[in-house]
Protein backbone atom coordinates (compact mmCIF):
# COMPACT_ATOMS: atom_id res chain seq x y z
CA UNK A 1 0.00 0.00 0.00
CA UNK A 2 1.12 3.62 -0.84
CA UNK A 3 2.60 5.75 1.73
CA UNK A 4 1.62 9.70 2.12
CA UNK A 5 4.58 12.20 0.58
CA UNK A 6 5.02 15.38 1.16
CA UNK A 7 2.53 17.62 -0.47
CA UNK A 8 5.12 20.70 -0.32
CA UNK A 9 9.12 20.75 -0.79
CA UNK A 10 9.54 23.05 2.71
CA UNK A 11 10.26 22.08 5.73
CA UNK A 12 7.38 21.58 7.92
CA UNK A 13 6.95 23.94 11.12
CA UNK A 14 4.86 22.86 13.52
CA UNK A 15 1.80 25.21 13.94
CA UNK A 16 -0.15 23.25 16.89
CA UNK A 17 1.49 21.76 19.67
CA UNK A 18 0.07 20.18 22.84
CA UNK A 19 2.21 19.50 26.21
CA UNK A 20 1.40 17.18 29.12
CA UNK A 21 -2.12 17.59 28.00
CA UNK A 22 -4.91 15.65 30.54
CA UNK A 23 -8.43 15.82 30.64
CA UNK A 24 -9.99 14.60 34.05
CA UNK A 25 -13.94 13.97 34.50
CA UNK A 26 -14.18 13.20 38.23
CA UNK A 27 -12.53 9.78 39.00
CA UNK A 28 -11.84 9.17 35.11
CA UNK A 29 -9.11 10.37 33.53
CA UNK A 30 -9.93 10.11 29.74
CA UNK A 31 -6.54 11.75 28.39
CA UNK A 32 -3.22 11.57 30.16
CA UNK A 33 -0.02 13.31 29.29
CA UNK A 34 -0.34 13.66 25.46
CA UNK A 35 2.04 15.54 23.74
CA UNK A 36 1.28 16.31 19.72
CA UNK A 37 3.02 17.88 17.37
CA UNK A 38 0.56 18.91 14.04
CA UNK A 39 2.70 20.33 10.93
CA UNK A 40 1.85 22.81 8.28
CA UNK A 41 1.44 21.66 4.79
CA UNK A 42 1.01 17.64 6.51
CA UNK A 43 -1.74 15.61 7.07
CA UNK A 44 -1.50 13.68 10.53
CA UNK A 45 -4.17 11.19 11.78
CA UNK A 46 -5.45 10.40 15.00
CA UNK A 47 -6.43 7.01 15.63
CA UNK A 48 -7.46 4.38 18.12
CA UNK A 49 -9.54 1.78 19.54
CA UNK A 50 -13.02 3.05 19.94
CA UNK A 51 -13.18 5.14 24.05
CA UNK A 52 -9.30 5.85 22.60
CA UNK A 53 -10.20 9.18 23.68
CA UNK A 54 -9.65 11.15 20.34
CA UNK A 55 -12.66 12.91 20.39
CA UNK A 56 -11.60 14.22 24.01
CA UNK A 57 -8.29 15.53 22.46
CA UNK A 58 -10.14 17.10 19.53
CA UNK A 59 -12.23 18.76 22.62
CA UNK A 60 -9.47 19.81 24.30
CA UNK A 61 -7.30 21.65 21.31
CA UNK A 62 -10.59 23.48 20.04
CA UNK A 63 -11.11 24.18 23.51
CA UNK A 64 -14.58 22.85 23.93
CA UNK A 65 -13.28 21.27 26.98
CA UNK A 66 -10.54 22.69 29.49
CA UNK A 67 -7.34 20.72 30.02
CA UNK A 68 -6.70 19.56 33.21
CA UNK A 69 -3.47 20.04 32.78
CA UNK A 70 -1.06 20.74 30.20
CA UNK A 71 -0.70 23.51 27.54
CA UNK A 72 -1.88 23.93 24.19
CA UNK A 73 0.40 26.37 21.34
CA UNK A 74 -1.45 27.75 18.07
CA UNK A 75 0.90 29.91 15.61
CA UNK A 76 3.24 30.10 18.40
CA UNK A 77 1.00 31.32 21.26
CA UNK A 78 -0.44 29.92 24.09
CA UNK A 79 -4.16 29.61 23.75
CA UNK A 80 -4.81 27.05 26.59
CA UNK A 81 -7.05 29.33 28.24
CA UNK A 82 -8.30 30.79 25.19
CA UNK A 83 -12.01 30.96 24.48
CA UNK A 84 -13.56 28.51 21.54
CA UNK A 85 -14.45 31.85 19.70
CA UNK A 86 -11.54 33.20 19.39
CA UNK A 87 -9.14 30.13 18.54
CA UNK A 88 -11.32 29.95 15.99
CA UNK A 89 -10.95 33.20 14.48
CA UNK A 90 -7.34 32.79 15.15
CA UNK A 91 -6.90 29.88 12.73
CA UNK A 92 -8.12 26.67 14.41
CA UNK A 93 -11.32 25.39 13.05
CA UNK A 94 -13.04 22.15 13.23
CA UNK A 95 -15.49 19.96 11.70
CA UNK A 96 -17.70 17.57 13.07
CA UNK A 97 -18.63 14.13 12.74
CA UNK A 98 -22.28 14.95 11.71
CA UNK A 99 -22.68 16.81 8.71
CA UNK A 100 -23.50 20.48 9.31
CA UNK A 101 -24.74 22.70 6.38
CA UNK A 102 -28.17 24.43 5.93
CA UNK A 103 -30.60 21.83 4.12
CA UNK A 104 -32.63 24.66 2.77
CA UNK A 105 -29.98 26.37 1.34
CA UNK A 106 -28.25 26.03 -1.76
CA UNK A 107 -24.52 25.40 -2.12
CA UNK A 108 -23.83 28.38 -3.22
CA UNK A 109 -25.72 30.21 -0.24
CA UNK A 110 -24.36 27.80 2.15
CA UNK A 111 -20.49 28.99 1.15
CA UNK A 112 -22.01 32.66 0.83
CA UNK A 113 -23.05 32.20 4.89
CA UNK A 114 -19.90 30.91 5.92
CA UNK A 115 -18.02 33.62 4.39
CA UNK A 116 -20.19 36.41 6.41
CA UNK A 117 -17.32 36.65 9.57
CA UNK A 118 -14.20 36.31 8.34
CA UNK A 119 -15.83 39.57 5.59
CA UNK A 120 -17.11 41.55 8.56
CA UNK A 121 -21.24 40.88 7.65
CA UNK A 122 -22.28 38.29 10.47
CA UNK A 123 -23.33 41.27 12.65
CA UNK A 124 -24.68 43.50 9.86
CA UNK A 125 -27.99 41.95 9.89
CA UNK A 126 -29.37 46.10 8.79
CA UNK A 127 -27.89 45.39 5.31
CA UNK A 128 -30.08 43.99 2.61
CA UNK A 129 -29.80 40.51 1.05
CA UNK A 130 -28.15 41.99 -1.85
CA UNK A 131 -25.24 42.12 0.16
CA UNK A 132 -23.52 39.12 -0.15
CA UNK A 133 -23.70 39.03 -3.83
CA UNK A 134 -20.50 40.79 -3.09
CA UNK A 135 -19.62 37.26 -1.69
CA UNK A 136 -19.98 35.40 -4.34
CA UNK A 137 -16.89 35.50 -5.94
CA UNK A 138 -15.27 34.02 -3.16
CA UNK A 139 -18.12 31.49 -2.50
CA UNK A 140 -17.97 30.26 -5.88
CA UNK A 141 -14.28 29.99 -5.89
CA UNK A 142 -14.54 27.66 -2.67
CA UNK A 143 -17.11 25.71 -4.34
CA UNK A 144 -14.81 24.96 -7.37
CA UNK A 145 -11.53 24.11 -4.74
CA UNK A 146 -13.68 21.02 -3.70
CA UNK A 147 -14.97 20.32 -6.90
CA UNK A 148 -18.86 21.17 -6.69
CA UNK A 149 -19.18 23.95 -9.28
CA UNK A 150 -21.94 21.46 -10.75
CA UNK A 151 -24.09 21.70 -7.77
CA UNK A 152 -23.69 25.32 -7.37
CA UNK A 153 -27.40 25.81 -7.62
CA UNK A 154 -28.20 22.56 -5.55
CA UNK A 155 -30.27 22.54 -2.58
CA UNK A 156 -28.20 21.18 0.00
CA UNK A 157 -30.64 18.27 1.02
CA UNK A 158 -30.93 17.00 -2.41
CA UNK A 159 -26.82 15.96 -2.44
CA UNK A 160 -25.54 12.55 -1.86
CA UNK A 161 -23.85 12.34 2.13
CA UNK A 162 -20.45 11.88 0.44
CA UNK A 163 -21.35 15.51 -1.33
CA UNK A 164 -22.77 17.30 1.61
CA UNK A 165 -19.55 16.38 3.92
CA UNK A 166 -17.69 18.22 0.66
CA UNK A 167 -20.08 21.15 0.88
CA UNK A 168 -18.89 21.59 4.70
CA UNK A 169 -15.39 21.21 3.98
CA UNK A 170 -15.74 24.08 1.48
CA UNK A 171 -18.08 25.80 4.20
CA UNK A 172 -15.09 24.83 6.60
CA UNK A 173 -12.35 26.77 4.50
CA UNK A 174 -14.02 29.77 4.03
CA UNK A 175 -13.44 30.94 7.98
CA UNK A 176 -9.89 30.55 6.21
CA UNK A 177 -8.33 28.37 8.71
CA UNK A 178 -4.38 27.81 9.24
CA UNK A 179 -5.28 24.53 11.13
CA UNK A 180 -8.09 21.95 9.81
CA UNK A 181 -9.33 19.35 12.47
CA UNK A 182 -11.79 17.35 10.59
CA UNK A 183 -13.53 14.56 12.80
CA UNK A 184 -13.97 11.28 10.65
CA UNK A 185 -14.78 12.87 7.52
CA UNK A 186 -15.22 9.36 5.80
CA UNK A 187 -17.65 8.04 8.23
CA UNK A 188 -20.98 6.72 6.76
CA UNK A 189 -19.18 7.06 2.98
CA UNK A 190 -19.73 4.82 0.14
CA UNK A 191 -16.13 3.28 -1.63
CA UNK A 192 -16.95 6.46 -4.26
CA UNK A 193 -16.99 9.16 -1.85
CA UNK A 194 -14.15 8.34 0.11
CA UNK A 195 -12.20 8.44 -2.71
CA UNK A 196 -13.07 11.90 -3.62
CA UNK A 197 -13.13 13.28 -0.50
CA UNK A 198 -9.71 11.83 0.14
CA UNK A 199 -7.90 13.75 -2.70
CA UNK A 200 -9.99 17.32 -1.63
CA UNK A 201 -8.29 16.82 1.93
CA UNK A 202 -4.83 16.27 -0.15
CA UNK A 203 -5.53 19.40 -1.69
CA UNK A 204 -6.69 21.49 1.50
CA UNK A 205 -3.55 20.21 3.20
CA UNK A 206 -1.07 21.89 0.26
CA UNK A 207 -1.80 25.20 2.17
CA UNK A 208 -2.43 24.20 5.99
CA UNK A 209 -2.10 21.76 8.79
CA UNK A 210 -5.30 19.14 8.94
CA UNK A 211 -5.34 16.62 11.73
CA UNK A 212 -8.11 14.44 11.81
CA UNK A 213 -9.75 11.44 13.54
CA UNK A 214 -10.21 8.41 10.64
CA UNK A 215 -11.22 4.90 11.40
CA UNK A 216 -10.13 4.10 7.96
CA UNK A 217 -6.95 2.75 8.16
CA UNK A 218 -6.86 2.85 4.08
CA UNK A 219 -7.12 6.15 4.01
CA UNK A 220 -4.89 7.04 6.66
CA UNK A 221 -2.08 4.65 4.75
CA UNK A 222 -2.47 6.74 1.77
CA UNK A 223 -3.35 10.19 3.10
CA UNK A 224 -1.40 11.18 5.91
CA UNK A 225 2.04 11.60 7.08
CA UNK A 226 2.00 11.12 10.11
CA UNK A 227 -0.35 8.81 12.92
CA UNK A 228 -0.61 9.19 16.12
CA UNK A 229 -2.48 5.79 18.31
CA UNK A 230 -4.20 6.76 21.25
CA UNK A 231 -5.14 3.93 23.61
CA UNK A 232 -7.16 4.36 27.03
CA UNK A 233 -6.45 8.21 26.76
CA UNK A 234 -2.66 7.86 26.27
CA UNK A 235 -0.26 7.72 23.17
CA UNK A 236 0.32 4.43 22.44
CA UNK A 237 2.83 4.79 18.87
CA UNK A 238 3.46 7.43 16.47
CA UNK A 239 4.99 7.84 13.42
CA UNK A 240 4.15 7.10 9.82
CA UNK A 241 1.71 4.43 8.92
CA UNK A 242 4.43 1.76 8.01
CA UNK A 243 5.70 2.14 11.47
CA UNK A 244 2.44 2.24 13.59
CA UNK A 245 1.03 -0.54 11.33
CA UNK A 246 3.71 -2.98 12.44
CA UNK A 247 4.31 -1.61 15.89
CA UNK A 248 2.60 -5.19 17.70
CA UNK A 249 1.05 -2.97 20.43
CA UNK A 250 -1.01 -1.34 17.75
CA UNK A 251 -1.88 -4.49 16.39
CA UNK A 252 -2.96 -6.01 19.56
CA UNK A 253 -5.10 -2.43 20.51
CA UNK A 254 -7.23 -2.93 17.21
CA UNK A 255 -7.54 -6.84 16.67
CA UNK A 256 -6.62 -8.21 20.13
CA UNK A 257 -3.60 -10.06 19.03
CA UNK A 258 -0.14 -9.04 17.78
CA UNK A 259 -0.45 -11.46 14.85
CA UNK A 260 -1.51 -10.27 11.42
CA UNK A 261 -4.76 -11.34 9.79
Amino acid sequence: MAVATPLVNEAPRVVLSARGLRRDFGGFTAVKDVDLDVHHARVHALIGPNGAGKTTVFNLLTKFLQPTHGTITLLGEDITKTAPDKVARMGLVRSFQISAVFPHLTVLDNVRVALQRPNRLATQFWKPLSALDALNGKAEELIRSVGLEKEVNAVAADLSYGRKRVLEIATTLALEPKVLLLDEPMAGMGHEDVGMVAEIIREVARERAVLMVEHNLSVVATLCHHVTVLQRGEILAEGDYATVSEDPRVRTAYMGTEETS
